[in-house]
């Protein structure tokens, strides 16, 4: 970000609230680029006692997932997370736990993670390439993003130690 959205004048970097932040040069433009994080909601969802992964499209063939995506203005995080599962998965789900709250700062993003249960056929959303229900015990988590709330969700289980 190079100009300000405000007044097109340029950013400068600046030390704001003891961080460097991106402000407008103009002295009549008060504008700051906080470059607070996005809210992004996640759910491991078990259906008929087997964890989905999905592969969104345009994702390599063997890079699969947990159904995830932005939150929406007036929705809570727990309403984000199901309404992902219905566009997602075309499934109605119910909350089951919470998993926490997880910072995924390569994209800047928040995660509010939690265990959704479904009943149904999973049909795929149109930002789906493709899905896939796995046993618990057969589910790897990865390192970063929504990995760590499928750890969580595994070591509740008694399927994982919790150590990477």
């Amino acid at each position: 970000m190079k100009y300000c959205p405000l007044c097109a004048s340029f950013l400068e970097e600046r030390i704001i609230d003891e961080r460097p932040r991106l402000a407008c040069t103009n002295p009549q433009c008060d504008y700051v680029h906080w470059n607070n994080p996005t809210p992004v909601v996640a759910a491991v969802v078990e259906v008929n006692g087997s964890v989905v992964l999905v592969r969104s499209k345009g994702w390599p063939e063997k890079f699969f997932g947990v159904v995830a995506g932005f939150l929406e203005a007036g929705e809570t995080p727990e309403q984000g997370a199901l309404r992902e599962v219905r566009e997602e998965l075309g499934l109605d789900g119910r909350i089951e736990d919470f998993l926490g709250i997880y910072s995924f700062f390569e994209k800047n993003q928040v995660i509010f993670a939690y265990h959704v249960k479904a009943d149904g056929q999973v049909k795929l959303g149109d930002e789906l390439a493709e899905a896939k229900l796995l046993p618990p015990e057969k589910v790897r988590p990865w390192d970063a993003g929504t990995g760590p709330a499928v750890r969580e969700f595994l070591v509740r289980r008694g399927l994982h130690n919790g150590r990477s």
